[in-house]
This record gives C-alpha cells, sequence and structure tokens, in this order.
C-alpha cells in the first residue's frame, strides 16, 4: 500500500510507527555529514601522513604513491556498484553495511599493518588494505547523497549537498590536524584505530536516525516525473559532467597529497608548515562549498559555476608553478588557494547530476560521478612522481592546471528547456 503524506504508518501489532516529518531532513543532513567525514579522514587524512609513513614503512616516492592511490582506486570501482545498490536496497542498508566493514577493516589494519621493532609490513599487504578500504568505504558516497536528495527539495538541495560535501574537507581538515601528530608520536597502530572509531560510531547514529521520509513514495513519483527516465549510465550529459569532474578533483588530490611532501623535500619546511597549509585548504574548501551551494541555489546555474570554477582554479595553480621557487611562505600561500578553489565545484556538481537523474537513481548517478572523480583521484597520485621524476614540481604544478583548464569545455553547458505538452 502507497503511503500519503499525511497517513499514519502502522507496524505490526497495530502498533502505529514512529512518524519522521519534514525538519527531521536535517538530522538525516547531519548523518550524511558525519558518515562523508569519517570516510574523508581516512582517505584524505592519510595521505598527510605522507611524510611518515615513508620511513616509518620505508617506502619509495613511488611506492608511496601506490599505496596512497590504493583507497581511492578502491573507492574508483566499487562506486557505480554501490549506487546501483543503494538505489535497489535503499540508502540505510548500504551506508550500515559500507560503515560497519570499513570500520572492521581499520582495525584489522590497527592490529596486522603497522611496523613493529624490525617487523615493517610489506608494500603489498599495505597497498591491499588501503584498497579494500576503498572498495568497502566507497558505499558512504551514494547512498548518504540518495538519502539527502530524497529528503531535500528543489532550491534547497544545492545547500544541503553542499554541506554534505563540506565533510570531505572538514573529515580531512580533522585528519590533517590529528593523524601525522599520531602517526609521528605514537605510530600507526591508534591512526588506524582512531579511524575504525570514526565509522563505528557512525553506523550507531545511520542505525538509529536514518530513515525514510514518511512521503517517500509520493516524492519519488514527483522525481520521477521530472527526470530523464534513461539511466544515468547512458547519458552523454551526465558522462560529460562525471568526466569533467574527474579532472577538477586532480588539483585537489595533488595538494592533499603532495603539497607536504614538496614543502619539505624542495622547501625544506618542517611538519607544522605543510600541515598548516593542508588544514586551511580544508577549512577554507569547506566555507567555500557551503556558499557554493547556498549560491546556486539562489541562481539556478550549477553548470555555469562548475565551468567558472574550472577556470579559476586553473589560474591558480598556473600561479603556484610560477611561484614555485619563489619563498617559502608565498608557494604555501599559493597551493592553499588552489587547493581551496579546487574544492569549490563539488556540491555543486554532485547535486547537478542527480538532479539530472532524479531521486530514485540519484544512488546510480552519484556513483557515476564518484567514480570518475576518484579515479581522477588516483591517477594524481601515481603520474605526479613520473612527471617529477621526469621534470620538476613546476611542470607538476602546471599540469595540474592544465586539467583544470580542460574540464571547462568538457562540462555540460546549459541545459536545454523541455518541451511543454498540452493536457
Amino acid at each position: 500500500m502507497t503511503l500519503s503524506p499525511t497517513a499514519a504508518p502502522q507496524q505490526t501489532g497495530g502498533k502505529p510507527a514512529r512518524r519522521y516529518g519534514p525538519n527531521h531532513r536535517w538530522t538525516v543532513l547531519g548523518i550524511g555529514v558525519a558518515a562523508q567525514a569519517s570516510f574523508s579522514a581516512t582517505f584524505a587524512g592519510i595521505p598527510v601522513t605522507g611524510t611518515t609513513m615513508r620511513g616509518e614503512y620505508h617506502l619509495s616516492n613511488g611506492q608511496l604513491g601506490v599505496v596512497l592511490g590504493g583507497i581511492l582506486l578502491g573507492v574508483a570501482v566499487s562506486e557505480i556498484l554501490w549506487g546501483l545498490l543503494t538505489d535497489k536496497f535503499g540508502d540505510r542498508k548500504v551506508l550500515l553495511t559500507g560503515l560497519l566493514s570499513t570500520g572492521a577493516v581499520l582495525a584489522l589494519m590497527s592490529l596486522f599493518t603497522v611496523p613493529s621493532g624490525d617487523s615493517v609490513p610489506s608494500v603489498a599487504l599495505l597497498a591491499a588494505a588501503m584498497l579494500l578500504v576503498g572498495i568497502l568505504g566507497g558505499s558512504v558516497n551514494g547512498s548518504s547523497g540518495r538519502a539527502v536528495m530524497i529528503w531535500f527539495r528543489e532550491g534547497e538541495r544545492g545547500f544541503a549537498m553542499s554541506i554534505r560535501q563540506t565533510a570531505i574537507p572538514a573529515g580531512g581538515a580533522i585528519g590533517a590536524a590529528l593523524l601525522p601528530w599520531l602517526a609521528s608520536s605514537y605510530g600507526f597502530r591508534p591512526v588506524f584505530g582512531v579511524l575504525a572509531a570514526f565509522c563505528f560510531i557512525t553506523a550507531g547514529a545511520t542505525w538509529l536516525w536514518l530513515h525514510e521520509p514518511d512521503d517517500a513514495p509520493a516524492a519519488a513519483k514527483a522525481a520521477a516525473a521530472a527526470a530523464d527516465d534513461r539511466s544515468p549510465l547512458r547519458r552523454w550529459d551526465c558522462w560529460r559532467l562525471a568526466l569533467a569532474s574527474a579532472l577538477l578533483t586532480m588539483p585537489q588530490i595533488a595538494v592533499l597529497s603532495f603539497a607536504g611532501i614538496f614543502l619539505h623535500d624542495a622547501k625544506d619546511a618542517g611538519l607544522v608548515v605543510g600541515s598548516v597549509t593542508i588544514l586551511a585548504v580544508q577549512i577554507g574548501g569547506a566555507a567555500i562549498r557551503v556558499w557554493s551551494g547556498r549560491y546556486t541555489d539562489r541562481t539556478g546555474n550549477r553548470r555555469g559555476y562548475v565551468r567558472a570554477v574550472g577556470v579559476i582554479t586553473g589560474v591558480a595553480m598556473a600561479a603556484a608553478a610560477v611561484l614555485t621557487h619563489a619563498p617559502t611562505v608565498l608557494v604555501a600561500i599559493s597551493l592553499a588557494i588552489g587547493g581551496m578553489l579546487a574544492n569549490a565545484w563539488h556540491g555543486v556538481a554532485y547535486t547537478e547530476i542527480a538532479a539530472m537523474a532524479g531521486a530514485q537513481r540519484a544512488g546510480t548517478a552519484l556513483g557515476l560521478e564518484n567514480t570518475t572523480a576518484f579515479a581522477g583521484a588516483t591517477l594524481t597520485p601515481l603520474l605526479i612522481p613520473l612527471l617529477l621524476g621526469w621534470s620538476s614540481w613546476t611542470v607538476v604544478w602546471a599540469a595540474v592546471a592544465a586539467a583544470s583548464l580542460i574540464a571547462v569545455p568538457l562540462a555540460p553547458g546549459k541545459a536545454k528547456p523541455k518541451p511543454v505538452t498540452a493536457g
């Protein structure tokens, strides 16, 4: 039986089920933020420990790139599947599965993949564990995003999705502030243990409070009527936005993964300088994302905004390339600005591709978006050591700028209005 928005749902035994009215959407958004932040602290926080990890695990720059890219590769190869499963089984089941399994793997890593005395885990074991974390943690993105899309309506979705996407730099900021200190002071056992605890705590909140709205069936019908009935996987406009997002991800990951290494190796800066630079990127990026969502809700031009961000990010990273040999303070500031700008498009692009697909296909659309974005994020730490070995840091930052600028014409332009039919 289909429930109307005002019908009282019933549980077995005639006992009324708990109602979740419109205001519960803010609780759902809070869960989405917490889930995204828990996983973000992992995939964005661990790279900030790169200098310590390289020494503790006896890694070369190339091996470090493989290890750090493992999480992102895991997300990239699993996202579409998780999106399809989310659309089929619902947000709650997929999010709980992902958080609990990711937490379990991180807990096992804290026991079995940390250096102890003269014993150092192999590169293969560490990379495989990181890959598994990425595969399981990838479930968080589409499931939490679909929950937000179902609970929020057009005109506020950009703001809500941008807040959820803000959890990525916010969680990364927590990781940047906490994990390098834990790793250098106490080793990697507490690093993985704390990340596991984040996942388990968020899973508890999901179990308690993530539910569908009472008017979900009615909302689903409305969304289906408004959206293109084709799968996002068969739409070139969705693919264009997703591929542009892959290119726009590269400057963000380049700064997160290698700004600290660059400042340490090329500028002789200490751990504090690298951590402060990344922290500024994450906090500033969070603020820009929230503003971007509110702004595009008012203007309605999400596609144009994504293109504009590509231009200004490309210019900012080109400036970082020019300033490579400048004083440390100047180049650190330029990288921080470029990294912050590279964060601005996420919530807007994710909202746009989910809106293009419709709420009931949002899991698949967000899975596609995350697949390409994380594919770009995976390639970045693999390509940078190759570029660095072939040339210089100037070329690295210039290549990152070029990726942003190429994304501009690739991103879809203004959507054509749908024809109005009589009746």
